[in-house]
């Protein structure tokens, strides 16, 4: 049988689509809260009640998202604090984890003429556990398709507009604020219907820490824009194709003191995936991407990372691995993903 992550649905209202959500991942939402408290090392209530501080920044920035968290509860049989938590993960120690490379490649570069855009997702491998794919059919808002895990109502994915994100966490940058975490603005990006209403978004939603966002949407447009505590920095255009891997190329945060904060592996990451690219420009087809998300070139912190054994390194352990390979087709509406390893599991085909 197909190694595949679980798929769950839900329409309606926020607090229906919250309801639906939470009783089918009941188990991924409290396997993934307890790994979180093991992980942070902080009690299931000290995490509750770090959690509650952001409660009035989601009333005030995103009302709909906060009813839909109290729904979720409700499904999984938690308390509102519970549900919260998953939206805020390592921001509630202000701890940033992950790795993950992403691309986008513009029409130019493939043989249909049509963009593809994803990443593998780096992560600790027990994530795998909680990870599901999710569609959601809200009321009045666009359908979206998400890889997601542990109740998080915003994370990679695709909506009907062709809209479609993919993240990186960056090493070092402007310092830690009160803010909400990343994860909102994931599922906000989702309600948009183009690049534009996705970069006017950025410039008003107020993030405490630093990631790096790959961007697409329907009409074929391909963007990277690196966000930070101070506001969003776009490090170049083009429509030929983008990579980012885990450290800053935008000139004003790209220098030694943040690079010695990032995974060392992220530079020639970046430089591995370019090179992929490149060779096949113009002519790429989807099992080239395919090919590229399992590569295996400076193994085992490869592009295809698996977990290995090093000295604790910034941002993700030597157990970090690739939890999830995701491509997207913006113009076709189409998400592929691969539970783990994308060179031991096939990508799985969801549509909208």
């Amino acid at each position: 049988m197909t190694q595949q992550y679980p798929f769950f649905e839900a329409q309606g209202e926020p607090r229906e689509l919250g309801q639906q959500h939470g009783e089918q991942a009941a188990e991924q939402i409290r396997g993934y809260l307890d790994f979180l408290a093991e992980s942070l090392q902080l009690s299931r209530e000290q995490l509750r009640q770090r959690a509650l501080r952001f409660q009035p920044l989601f009333e005030k920035v995103c009302p709909d998202l906060l009813t839909e968290a109290a729904g979720l509860a409700e499904g999984a049989k938690l308390t509102v604090p519970d549900a919260l938590v998953a939206q805020m993960r390592g921001e509630l120690a202000q701890i940033a984890d992950g790795a993950c490379t992403t691309f986008a490649i513009g029409s130019r570069g493939t043989a249909t003429q049509k963009t593809f855009v994803g990443q593998t997702s780096d992560n600790p491998p027990e994530l795998e556990r909680f990870g599901y794919v999710l569609k959601l059919r809200p009321t009045n808002k666009p359908a979206v398709l998400m890889w997601t895990f542990g109740g998080m109502l915003g994370y990679h994915g695709i909506n009907e507009h062709g809209v479609s994100h993919f993240a990186n966490a960056l090493g070092g940058g402007p310092a830690w604020k009160f803010a909400l975490s990343h994860y909102p603005l994931k599922r906000l990006i989702l309600e948009q219907t183009s690049l534009r209403g996705v970069l006017q978004l950025m410039r008003e939603f107020p993030v405490c820490s630093n990631g790096n966002y790959m961007l697409a949407d329907g009409s074929g447009a391909i963007l990277d824009v690196e966000l930070t505590s101070d506001g969003p920095f776009v490090p170049e255009l083009q429509d030929r194709f983008l990579v980012h891997s885990n450290h800053y190329l935008c000139s004003e945060f790209a220098c030694d003191a943040n690079f010695q904060l990032s995974l060392s592996d992220s530079f020639p990451r970046l430089d591995r995936m370019r090179t992929l690219i490149d060779e096949k420009f113009g002519a790429i087809e989807l099992a080239d991407v395919q090919r590229f998300l399992a590569d295996h070139d400076g193994h085992p912190v490869s592009i295809c990372r698996h977990s290995h054994k090093a000295p604790q390194g910034p941002m993700l352990g030597p157990s970090g691995k690739t939890v999830a390979a995701i491509i997207a087709e913006p113009e076709q509406r189409r998400l592929h993903v691969t539970l783990g390893n994308p060179c031991e599991n096939p990508f799985v085909t969801y549509s909208l």
